[in-house]
């Protein structure tokens, strides 16, 4: 045998129960497009073939995770689930406290409201929609300390998601530490492409944020994510499995908030956890306002039972490898393709730069809403627009302009075969063949808060 020739991978898991998808024609896909306004978002899912929109709550649940679900203890206090729950939490992540809610922006709005004052700045590692919002609503303001190379969508640096400690040092010396109650740090940088932050810059500005009193607060979404990268990437890593980068990670900040939606394989709730006891304390009164009772958070015992089995899942090495080994198959085939991509690829999808694949539509035409909008009647393949959209405006009416225009492919976990891959990829660069003729949009509609979701569009004639 010849001892040269390359293993293939396949996933760690076989299918059990199938769901049937909805083949459309072209015909009927621009039908239910222009009836969506020409966004994705509001697109039915019957009318979506394969749906990359998102990685939230998208993901399949494990036979152990539904097993689970049949022993939810729905007291509505005191559940069982909760408890164990919380067991999950402190053994897996390290944090002292939880505080469940029913999905990742319920938290964040919790701990916007305990730690912003008016006029407060909350540094972080490149925004996120949702994030920022609530920081906004509390009456603080985002400041962006990410390292520039973040920006860049061709740039091969391994972790993009690094803080650049120059910029927050300015920060601090600016307004004061007293002006800053957190800085927020995400794992696996969504907006900047999955991109990584590295141990060692953790290390760093927990070293710093140390010597003037500052919080971390980590978004750990995709911590595993992270984690993994870190692991194939990251010097003294490479022998250490993902539970134990994972700790480690959590170790450098102090509290987290937690969309549970994505690593933990669940398709609702979410979590605010924390290492101090009065953030804990006022934090489970406020949850009993906007969430529910302290010991659920607006979820029912069976949600938060697979939870509870989905983190532990979330860490194992074998699973973790073949997520991402998913999405870095869907990157290279695009790649192969010509497709201008966000490098390196990153944990939960591939970040297509709208501006590379259609630099004649100025950003004000929306180019990654209106290429999310050719894929789709292309293929029934539904992505999402992460750039001006989603970037909003500022409280002066101004439109942020993002340097990334992206349009995101979000691979849901344990959901698609290589083969849906393949007709994603192939998608894409029949789209790419014949992007000159593409025209840009208009908006026609835009809501007052994440317009992203229920803006509608018009087609350039």
């Amino acid at each position: 045998m010849n001892n040269n020739i390359k293993r293939s991978w396949a996933e760690p898991y076989k299918m059990k129960m199938v769901e049937l998808l909805k083949m459309t024609t072209p015909a009927h896909r621009k039908k239910a497009l222009a009836e969506a306004g020409y966004n994705t978002f509001l697109l039915r899912s019957e009318d979506v073939y394969i749906d990359l929109l998102t990685d939230s709550g998208t993901s399949a649940m494990s036979d152990q995770q539904w097993a689970g679900m049949m022993t939810g203890d729905e007291a509505y206090a005191g559940s069982r689930n909760y408890y164990h729950l919380e067991e999950v939490v402190r053994t897996i992540y390290g944090y002292k406290y939880l505080i469940p809610t029913h999905q990742g922006r319920g938290a964040e709005n919790i701990l916007s409201k305990i730690l912003i004052k008016k006029g407060d700045i909350i540094p972080g590692n490149m925004y996120f929609t949702t994030t920022r919002l609530h920081q906004e609503l509390a009456g603080g303001k985002f400041e962006d300390i990410i390292i520039d190379e973040a920006h860049d969508s061709e740039s091969e640096f391994p972790f993009k998601g690094n803080v650049d400690l120059n910029k927050l040092e300015k920060l601090i010396n600016k307004y004061g530490a007293k002006k800053i109650p957190y800085v927020s740090i995400a794992t696996s940088v969504n907006m900047a492409g999955g991109q990584p932050i590295s141990m060692k810059n953790l290390k760093e500005l927990r070293a710093l944020t140390k010597k003037h009193g500052i919080r971390i607060i980590h978004d750990m979404t995709r911590v595993a994510e992270n984690a993994y990268f870190i692991q194939q990437r990251e010097k003294g890593y490479e022998h250490k499995s993902i539970k134990q980068i994972v700790l480690e990670i959590n170790s450098y900040t102090d509290g987290a908030t937690m969309s549970a939606k994505k690593d933990a394989l669940v398709n609702i709730g979410g979590f605010l956890a924390v290492n101090e006891w009065d953030v804990f304390e006022e934090a489970r009164n406020m949850v009993v306002v906007y969430e529910g009772l302290h010991t659920y958070g607006g979820l029912a015992g069976r949600d938060m039972e697979a939870m509870a089995i989905g983190i532990g899942e979330s860490v194992n090495d074998d699973h973790i490898k073949a997520r991402v080994g998913q999405v870095i198959y869907l990157g290279e085939r695009m790649i192969d393709y010509g497709v201008p991509i966000v490098k390196p690829i990153g944990g939960h999808g591939i970040f297509v730069d709208a501006k590379k694949f259609l630099p004649h539509i100025p950003q004000d035409n929306f180019p990654a809403q209106t290429l999310a909008s050719e894929i789709y009647l292309d293929s029934g393949v539904r992505t999402m627009e992460r750039g001006i959209v989603s970037a909003g405006r500022k409280a002066n009416g101004e439109n942020y302009y993002p340097k990334l225009e992206l349009v995101r492919f979000t691979i849901p976990r344990r959901v698609y075969t290589q083969a849906h891959m393949d007709v994603i990829a192939e998608s894409a660069g029949r789209v790419y063949e014949k992007r000159n003729k593409v025209k840009g949009l208009k908006m026609v509609y835009e809501p007052k808060y994440l317009r992203f979701f229920q803006a509608k569009f018009e087609k350039l004639s």
